[in-house]
């Protein structure tokens, strides 16, 4: 941990540096990639959508004493053979059961099997129906609510940092945090509930925070920059990144290491459900937020004020001036804050 510390030191300090925006070419095109298989996998693999956005009937057996998948779902093939049952535990005593949607005497039969098969009172097994047109308005709904906070977000970033390209870098790297984590979830297989979403769509909101701490410094760096000549603008944004490195990676620690607490308690102790659903889905988009602020956003932002002609002015005058001095064409480390 002291080392963590020392080197988080000498990242701000101007001592070590990491290439985010020297290597922003690496960085983006890694990630044009990994966005690229995200938007092509589930064109083959698909999405594992769970009952609420396909359909079906859903059954909760409790108090039994073999939670396995093959003994539920036989009960309920010997019944409805065309049914295709999906088991998930829910805790040490419990199952839940999802099927395609079955007709009420159907339901009815299920229901008496299970309770037979697993030697439970009929009052131990409940059923549900769940329409399509639920989730069909849940996806509806969510969307809406992704434009209007993308737009928002655009808006008040413009206005904060008194520049679109800020506000667009940080809307791309959201983007980015969506569609691979989208990918991820289509890779392994990930039931998408709506609990999941609603982890989805908060671990937006870590993803924004995390790029504007960054963003925020970056801007401070690069205050008057025209002025500076001892970095070029590119170097203040780098050096702006580096020096939020350490808190970008802490705060993602603290926060994945509570879901990670909770997707274990969700899994090993209370069975899969909502705990696990929520939690699972902020899980893996607290990560890949916290790599899209450093390695996307950041080296973009970058990027799309390389040409401007006051930029190219400045990077050509600092370099100029460390020719005359007779030094490389690399930035100096730094003491003091810029």
């Amino acid at each position: 941990m002291k080392r963590f510390f020392a080197w988080g030191n000498r990242l701000h300090n101007g001592e070590s540096s990491i290439p985010f925006v020297g290597k922003a070419k690496l960085w983006l095109g890694i990630a044009g990639v990994l966005v690229l298989l995200s938007l092509l996998v589930p064109l083959v693999a698909g999405f594992n959508f769970g009952i609420a956005f396909r359909g079906g009937s859903q059954f909760q057996v409790d108090n039994v004493t073999d939670t396995s998948a093959a003994k539920g779902e036989s009960i309920v093939t010997d019944v409805v053979p065309d049914s295709e049952p999906r088991l998930t535990p829910t805790g040490d005593t419990g199952v839940r059961i999802e099927t395609n949607q079955l007709t009420d005497p159907q339901m009815q039969e299920v229901r008496d099997a299970l309770a037979s098969g697993y030697s439970v009172n009929a009052e131990d097994v409940t059923s549900t129906f769940v329409g399509p047109q639920w989730g069909a308005d849940v996806t509806s709904k969510m969307i809406r609510a992704l434009v209007i906070f993308v737009a928002i977000a655009m808006i008040v970033m413009a206005l904060y940092f008194r520049t679109w390209k800020m506000s667009l870098a940080a809307i791309i790297g959201l983007f980015v945090v969506m569609i691979i984590t989208m990918g991820i979830y289509s890779v392994t297989g990930f039931e998408v509930t709506p609990e999941a979403i609603i982890g989805f769509l908060t671990v937006l909101s870590f993803s924004l925070y995390d790029t504007v701490v960054v963003f925020d410094k970056i801007r401070e760096n690069t205050t008057r920059f025209q002025d500076k000549r001892n970095l070029k603008f590119s170097e203040l944004v780098n050096l702006g990144v580096n020096q939020t490195t350490v808190r970008s990676i802490n705060t993602s620690v603290v926060s994945v290491l509570p879901i990670a607490s909770i997707l274990f308690i969700g899994v090993f102790l209370l069975g899969a459900g909502t705990l696990v659903d929520i939690s699972l889905s902020l899980f893996i988009g607290t990560i890949v937020a916290a790599a899209s602020t450093l390695f996307v956003a950041s080296p973009l932002y970058a990027l799309l004020r390389a040409n401007e002609p006051a930029v190219k002015e400045q990077e050509e005058a600092v370099r100029e001036l460390r020719l005359r001095n007779g030094s490389e064409d690399v930035p100096p480390v730094i003491h003091a804050e810029v």
